[in-house]
């Protein structure tokens, strides 16, 4: 009998990480897979796809204009519901810490469908950084039904919130898969910094970072972009909120370049070519260190202390001053662009989609 797997994703990161997945169970004749996008990110889901030869079974439509978070859930857990009704599958996998993810595995407990969490148990041990994520990570260990942990501190939380060891899996992290994959694929040499200069590479959008915490990286980047060894590359995230600061306090800035949001090869491809890259980003940290580059962290709390444990990632926060001293100093540290990391990344093998597929097919076939 075959099984089927609903894969169900709504932003790019979520994409990024379940496509090694999606692609490990399209390898077994014993399983199903369907994917579904709930529409969160449509665009940049459908981009990150495409890169990876996946074509979604579902496409929700859930957005509209300047919809709360209340909103955004209400919509992804009905129009979900709707589509576990008229076709159940035996399990469905969610990734992360997304609205996508928590209101998927809420419609999938509704009806009595197993939910497999990959990238579980991450925490920073404060429901407001980041938010809403955190709160979507706790929510998580109580509706699924499986937990794929990227490491053993993960594991640790999950226990220590009353998970049964038994449903913890420790697989490592497929981004990691999924740079593997890419990697090979890409070529860095079309983001090169002009000639005499580094390039930093920053990416900025969380919620806790809008406002005042977004206009003092803009003011660190202004300060930082007089330095005649610096390039400092900048993809645009395409929340408005985000990109309309961005512009307003960084074009025309000599040595700033603004782009738009760059599809996922293209960004990888940006990693490899920098000597430092910044970012708010949770999957960038963990990026990062697949392609040996140091992390500055522009949070006050990270849930990856890997990369800080083996010196390539450092939490900065946003003060201005402090994000450029760190930049600074790291540029002035010998070694640069590679960094001595481990020969396996503390993120993972780049194996992590087989074992959770092994772990699946395991389940299944345990009925």
């Amino acid at each position: 009998m075959v099984a089927e797997v609903l894969v169900a994703m709504g932003t790019r990161p979520e994409a990024i990480k379940l496509a090694p997945v999606v692609l490990a169970l399209a390898d077994h004749a014993s399983m199903r897979v369907r994917v579904m996008a709930t529409g969160q990110h449509r665009e940049l889901v459908a981009d990150v796809l495409r890169v990876f030869g996946i074509e979604p079974d579902i496409t929700l439509d859930v957005v509209t204009a300047g919809q709360t978070l209340s909103a955004l859930s209400a919509r992804i857990l009905a129009a979900v519901e709707s589509e576990l009704r008229r076709c159940p599958p035996a399990w469905v996998v969610v990734q992360g810490d997304t609205t996508s993810a928590v209101m998927t595995a809420l419609a999938a407990f509704h009806n009595g469908v197993s939910v497999a969490h990959v990238e579980a148990g991450l925490r920073t041990g404060r429901v407001d950084a980041p938010f809403p994520e955190e709160m979507n990570r706790r929510l998580l260990a109580d509706l699924c039904c499986l937990h794929f942990a990227p490491h053993t501190r993960a594991q640790r939380n999950l226990e220590r919130e009353g998970v049964d060891t038994g449903r913890i899996e420790v697989v490592g992290n497929t981004v990691v898969d999924a740079v593997h994959w890419i990697l090979p694929r890409v070529d860095s040499g079309k983001f090169a910094p002009p000639a005499g200069k580094r390039l930093l590479l920053v990416t900025v959008h969380r919620r806790e970072n809008l406002g005042p915490p977004l206009e003092r990286v803009c003011l660190a980047l202004r300060s930082l972009a007089r330095r005649d060894d610096l390039h400092v590359l900048l993809p645009m995230h395409p929340n408005p909120a985000v990109a309309s600061v961005v512009r307003d306090r960084l074009v025309g800035v000599a040595s700033v370049q603004l782009i738009e949001a760059l599809p996922y090869p293209d960004f990888v491809a940006a990693m490899a070519a920098s000597s430092l890259i910044a970012t708010d980003s949770g999957g960038v940290q963990e990026e990062a260190l697949s392609v040996g580059r140091p992390v500055l962290v522009l949070r006050d709390v990270t849930e990856r202390l890997e990369g800080v444990e083996v010196g390539a990632a450092e939490i900065v926060g946003t003060d201005a001053g402090a994000i450029e001293a760190a930049v600074v100093a790291r540029l002035a540290a010998p070694g640069l662009p590679r960094l001595p990391l481990p020969e396996v990344s503390p993120y993972g093998d780049g194996q992590a989609a087989g074992r959770i597929v092994a772990r699946l097919r395991a389940e299944v076939g345990g009925g």
